[in-house]
Parts: structure tokens; sequence; C-alpha cells
């Protein structure tokens, strides 16, 4: 894996203005001036000059070529577009929510826009920034660049390697900072071999996917590993210090919340439990619902206790829907309620965690909500919206709804392609408040901005 640093004439200018006020010399992006607010009796809120209250930012990537367009929450507006290198890129958000992450898979590149706005930690107060959207010349370069994980303040980058070019596997892990600063000094981890892998940054450990030998491997797909691995950072280096082999076969999907680490297997889950930076692992098996599928995607939320696991068959609609107790060692069908034939196409987790969200093909948004049973946390169906009044049988061809989740309000942002529009879903009410209208065809959309923090 490498870095690329191509800075244009413009960035080196603005990196070499200085900042104002309480700015950070290190800092190559001019602050806003502070809001400054009148108050008779001197006494105030010394963050109040330097806050923002903004809804955020969302990034649409265009389903018809290979744009990017920026929207400004608060009043709809379109605020800049951008031409990324590849089409049919996915999209994610970068770990602080500042940066639009698209990841071309196929052509082992990670590129970055700016959304313009961001929040800094400059000790005696926070401060935030609202500046122009701006493409950022900071990539990454790997093999297969596939998945890309945050937690907690960092993100993880797997790099799954390819056989064919005898390229092997590697994790690059960095934050927000680690971007702006368009740095070449990340924490990493190189393997010896290909896989098709998972990530998690816990702190200054990673927890991550390992592939042993073909033949000593549990896996029936050897590409997919079946051991998982704790490895802790030293000088910019990580190294094992726990293993975990053979306890996952065909691994796939992993998620992790302040206690646990999940993680699904062709035969269950495995779950690992920190004490003291020592992980201990569990087993839960695959229950009777589970005997024709397995579970390969697997949500969490660091308030929520729950996990939720995804089991579905390819090619087929509908999906199996886990809801995953790790500390009692425990999961259990949720009955979500879907519509006839409905699959789902996007889930997760509301900003505080209260909610957990099921987005369908057939433009239904349902919101489960959990409630305590005997000292257990059920999720039922609280409210389900309805998203769209078009003909469905004239969803453009490879693209479906798709939802960005706000991270500092209880809102979900969801993309009809049909309508050409984005919905404001309100999760308190469970109703559409206003919508946004497109020029673009969207395939994907992340929310950005200044994330409630807990």
């Amino acid at each position: 894996m490498n870095t690329s640093r191509k800075l244009s004439y413009l960035a080196v200018l603005i990196g070499t203005i200085l900042l104002t006020g309480c700015g950070d010399a290190e800092t190559n992006i001019v602050e806003q001036d502070p809001i400054v607010e009148d108050d008779d009796d001197g006494d105030h809120d010394h963050d109040d000059e330097y806050t923002i209250e903004s809804l955020g930012r969302l990034s649409v990537m265009d389903a018809d070529t290979n744009a990017l367009a920026i929207y400004d929450l608060d009043d709809g507006s379109l605020l800049d577009s951008f031409s990324v290198t590849y089409s049919g890129s996915a999209l994610s958000s970068s770990a602080d929510y500042r940066f639009a992450v698209i990841t071309s898979r196929s052509n082992d590149l990670v590129e970055f826009v700016d959304s313009g706005l961001w929040r800094e930690d400059h000790v005696e107060h926070l401060h935030d920034y609202a500046q122009d959207p701006v493409m950022s010349d900071y990539t990454l370069t790997g093999s297969s660049p596939t998945h890309v994980v945050t937690h907690d303040g960092q993100m993880a980058v797997f790099f799954d390697g390819d056989a064919d070019s005898s390229q092997v596997s590697s994790v690059t892990v960095l934050t927000d900072t680690n971007i702006a600063a368009q740095s070449d000094d990340l924490a990493s981890l190189t393997f010896d071999v290909n896989m098709h892998g998972v990530a998690e940054p816990v702190d200054d450990m990673l927890i991550t996917t390992v592939r042993r030998e073909d033949s000593d491997t549990l896996s029936a797909n050897p590409i997919l590993p079946d051991s998982v691995g704790i490895y802790h950072l030293h000088d910019g280096e990580y190294e094992q210090e726990q293993l975990f082999a053979g306890e996952c076969p065909d691994l796939h999907g992993a998620a992790v919340n302040d206690d646990y680490a999940v993680f699904g297997c062709s035969d269950g889950l495995l779950v690992l439990h920190a004490h003291d930076e020592v992980y201990e692992s569990t087993k839960i098996g695959n229950t009777d619902e589970l005997t024709d599928t397995r579970i390969g995607s697997v949500y969490a939320h660091h308030d929520a206790d729950t996990f939720f696991g995804i089991a579905s068959v390819s090619g087929e609609s509908g999906a199996i829907i886990m809801a995953i107790a790790p500390d009692e060692s425990e999961m259990e069908v949720v009955d979500w309620e879907p519509q006839t034939d409905a699959t789902p196409v996007s889930y997760g987790f509301s900003f505080d965690g209260e909610h957990f969200l099921i987005l369908d093909d057939q433009g239904y948004l349902s919101i489960l909500t959990a409630h305590l049973h005997d000292d257990h946390e059920h999720w039922e169906v609280t409210a389900r919206v309805d998203i769209s009044d078009e003909d469905l049988t004239t969803m453009p061809e490879g693209v479906s709804f798709s939802m960005a989740i706000s991270q500092n309000a209880h809102t979900v942002y969801v993309a009809d392609p049909i309508a050409g529009h984005v919905l404001t879903v309100d999760l308190d009410d469970a109703e559409v408040t206003s919508d946004i209208e497109l020029t673009v065809t969207p395939a994907a959309i992340s929310w950005l901005g200044i994330a409630e923090e807990h």
C-alpha cells in the first residue's frame, strides 16, 4: 500500500497561510471567523463563539457518470460537484465525517472529498469550521480496497490483494487529521497472503481477519479467512498479540462496540470480549432459522448492547435479521414485518443507537426500537415510512433506494433514484419533512458534518 501526495499550486498557496485567533499553525485550511454574540452582562458560553449549528452536508454519487455532488442539508442547495477518477465507485464517510470516501476496488484507489465542515478540539474550547467543499489531492493506493470500517475516530481500509498478480492483503488505519494533513506516516499491517478480509480499529489495537495456510483452513472457500488476530500498535507497526485460529470458518462480516467484537462465520458467530486488552472468545451457533444460510454482515453501535446480523441468500429476495446479545451468547430472529417480496438494501443504527433502520427495495423504511422484557432487550418495528409513490418497475438499472443517517439529529436521508430526490425523514415522528431535488441519479449517499458527541 502506498500513499500519494499530489499537491496542486492552489493547495500549496493555501498551506502557506498562517491561521489567526485560536488556530493551529499545523492546519493547512483557513478557519472561519469566530461567530461573535452580543452579551450585555459579559457572561457567555465561550464555546458559542466557535461552534456551528448545522444539519450537515450530503454527498451523492451519480449512477450515470463519475460525478460526486455535495449538498447543504440546511437549505438543500448544491454546493459543488466533483469528478472522481472512476465511475461505479463505492461511497462512505470518514471516521469523523469530514470527508466523503470514494473507493474503487477494481482500480486499487481510494479518494477523498473534503465536505468543508468539521470540528477541532482546541483544548480550551471546541472550534467548528465551515468552508467550501474541495476535492482532496490525497489518495490511498493498494490492491483491491474493499472493506472500509470506521470506529471511534479511526478508519481502517482493508486491501484484499490479488492472487493472480501475487498481491498480498494489507490494512491501513488513518484519521480525518491524517487525511487533512495528507500524511505519509500511517499505521499499517501487511500480510503474507491475499484474503477477502476486514479489520476493526479499537484504540491502539487492530482486530483483523487472518488467513491460514490452505492445508490448515477450515473455510470451504480458502479466500475467506477462518481466524482472527489481535494486533497492538508499536512504533507505527501492528504486532500480533493473540490469534484465534480456526474459530470462524468462512469469515465474512464484523462489527465492534465498546465491549465486544462479533464476526460472522459459516457455523455461527465468533464473539471476542476484552479483559484488560486480553481477549477471550466464545461461539454462538447458528439457530434453526439459519439452516440454509449464514450471517454475512454485522452491525453495531457503541451505545447499544445489541448487535444485528444479516443473513441472506444471493439472488433471492428477503433476508433474515438476527438480534445478537453477545453478553448472553444468544441470538434471535427479528420480525421486521416486511412487505411481500421486500429485500433490504441498507441498514444502520440511528446516531444515538436508539433505533435500528432497515430500508428495503419496495420503498419502505422500517424503524426498530428496543424494549426490555425480563431484563432482555427485544427489538420490534415501531414505525414504517413509505418513501416512494413511484412505479418501482421504472427503477434505473443497477441502482436502488439508499440512505444516509444523520450523526447529529434523529434524521435519516433517503435517496429515490426514480423521483430524483432525497427525502428527509424525522425518526421521532416517523414522517417525511422535506426533500432535496437532485441534479444526478443517486447511486449512493453519505452524511458528512459535525457529529453529536456522546
